[in-house]
């Protein structure tokens, strides 16, 4: 049997393109992926304000592009996708992290799953398979429902790396929970490795190619995937075993993805993936592999937040508040979360953006829109100038406060336990 393959690359800003275009070559995407059928990018928005480490750049998302157009692949048949969840704005994300200018400068669609798209019950879309959940069942006894479109087309999932506050470390295997999970996903929290494994159960079953492309020029470590501290790190991962990538980024941070990380180590266990680095072959800049970042992770320095969300799901606030998230009582912590994070916590922990936006990434990032490249010479490596630093910099805090009070008003419009009509399950 074949080694699970990771290519891992080390990159800058002046050969980003080149070196995406290198990293899934090495990762064999063509092998994975049909060009006769629709290929999803799926975006991760993990903070629709720009915070280094939270959400899929916008380099990451044109190095994929350049490189599949490169390729032979129509973009006709490529599309960005995104998710909503009750306390990220995805308009207001794509616009703020730049994935739309993006999407936008290459003429692709550019989908958005709870809006105007066709879902179907799951039995529907995976059969018996249903039957195998370790968790989704008890979870959802009705049932649940999936993009139908995602059923026979391609995925490529965009994550970074980073922490997380209920997985240790978040990547590929998590960026398929808000894309394949209708609007109760919270429901999942108690059981949420398990339920990671179900959903690549899920995936293995419909997509006709499955990939993930993981930038890490910015990494988080900390109570992610908001709360965290940035660093740059100026490394990509590419590879068809989702599992793998997701056990070479948590080796990269410091952690042992099968002592420490319990959805890689059951999914490395069910056959689903290899998640034992010392099984996976590694290509490209092997010498980046060895890199130990000694990331503290998670659990050290909690957030309030996350103390709270910790204390509702495994802890002593459990049998008293956890059922209300089941209610039409469960808006009090969607409402909660927003004030905490976008009123609170990004408010005065402003400063790390600014600082970040000193760095070659960041100036690329601020100056995106003037230094943007033509999108069809694909020949263009990376960019020799990623513009001035920013002349001086403003905490703006007037301006974010007005985007926190928008997202609070579409947090209340769209929560779905108020929204009436809105199907979870299979009409009976």
């Amino acid at each position: 049997m074949e080694k699970s393959k990771v290519a891992i690359v080390k990159t800058s800003p002046q050969t980003v393109l080149e070196d995406y275009y290198r990293l899934m070559n090495l990762a064999d995407y063509q092998d994975e992926l049909p060009k006769n059928v629709d290929t999803a990018l799926k975006i991760n928005i993990s903070w629709h304000f720009f915070y280094p480490g939270s959400s899929t750049t916008p380099w990451q998302l044109e190095g994929v592009i350049r490189a599949m157009k490169r390729d032979g692949y129509d973009p006709a048949l490529i599309h960005g996708c995104h998710n909503r969840t009750v306390v990220i704005d995805s308009h207001l994300g794509e616009r703020e992290n730049k994935q739309v200018n993006v999407t936008d400068h290459h003429g692709l669609r550019n989908i958005h799953l709870y809006e105007g798209e066709e879902w179907i019950h799951i039995r529907d879309a995976v059969g018996d398979l249903a039957d195998k959940f370790l968790v989704l069942n008890d979870v959802y006894p009705d049932g649940f429902m999936i993009p139908k479109r995602f059923i026979g087309e391609n995925i490529i999932h965009l994550p970074t790396i980073k922490t997380h506050v209920f997985t240790t470390t978040t990547g590929a295997m998590k960026n398929a929970f808000g894309g394949l999970l209708n609007e109760k996903r919270h429901w999942t929290h108690p059981v949420i490795h398990e339920t990671l494994i179900d959903l690549l159960r899920i995936q293995k079953k419909i997509h006709s190619g499955l990939f993930a492309v993981m930038d890490g020029t910015f990494a988080g470590d900390g109570p992610g995937p908001r709360c965290m501290a940035p660093y740059v790190k100026n490394v990509l991962l590419a590879s068809s075993d989702q599992v793998a990538i997701d056990a070479v980024a948590a080796k990269l941070m410091g952690f042992d993805p099968m002592k420490e990380i319990k959805f890689i180590r059951m999914a490395h266990e069910a056959g689903l993936g290899t998640g034992k680095p010392e099984e996976i072959e590694i290509v490209g800049d092997t010498e980046a592999a060895n890199e130990n970042w000694n990331f503290v992770g998670p659990y050290k320095k909690m957030t309030f937040a996350s103390r709270m969300q910790h204390k509702i799901y495994w802890g002593s606030l459990k049998k008293p508040l956890e059922w209300s998230l089941k209610t039409v009582l469960a808006p009090w912590a969607f409402i909660a979360s927003v004030l905490y994070h976008d009123f609170f916590w990004y408010a005065v922990h402003k400063r790390r953006v600014l600082n970040i936006l000193k760095s070659n990434w960041g100036r690329l990032f601020n100056n995106w829109e003037e230094v943007e490249l033509p999108a069809d010479d694909l020949e263009i490596k990376g960019w020799k100038d990623v513009g001035r630093e920013p002349a001086k910099l403003k905490k703006q805090t007037f301006k974010h406060m007005l985007k926190a009070f928008k997202v609070m008003g579409t947090t209340m419009k769209e929560i779905p336990d108020f929204v009436r009509g809105r199907q979870t399950g299979r009409k009976k």
